[in-house]
């Protein structure tokens, strides 16, 4: 499973594009993110991305999971989080239960 590597220094419009797009060409979408930095700028792209691609009939979530990783011979914990994506369709109003 390949995996968008988000670091603390990633531009999350960016990150964001590179979501949508994957999103768009129906490839299944996972971000890698090791420290608090690097998550923040993960979500702040899920949530731009999200933006881009609602007024597409698109909708994304997303949830994260722990990840035990190996860099440079280094045990390290990943934040590793699954984009999930849902197709907009007529949405049902809500009535409320008030006025009976």
């Amino acid at each position: 499973m390949d995996f968008l590597k988000v670091s603390s220094k990633s531009s999350p419009a960016a990150v964001a594009g590179a979501i949508a797009g994957m999103v768009k060409d129906g490839v299944e979408v996972n971000i890698q993110c090791v420290g608090a930095g690097a998550v923040n700028q993960a979500i702040k792209a899920v949530a731009v991305a999200r933006g881009f691609l609602i007024p597409t009939g698109i909708d994304i979530s997303c949830a994260p999971t722990f990840s035990d990783i190996t860099i440079g011979g280094a045990n390290r914990t990943a934040i590793r989080i699954a984009v999930y994506v849902h197709t907009l369709g007529t949405q049902t109003p809500i009535v409320s239960m008030d006025n009976e």
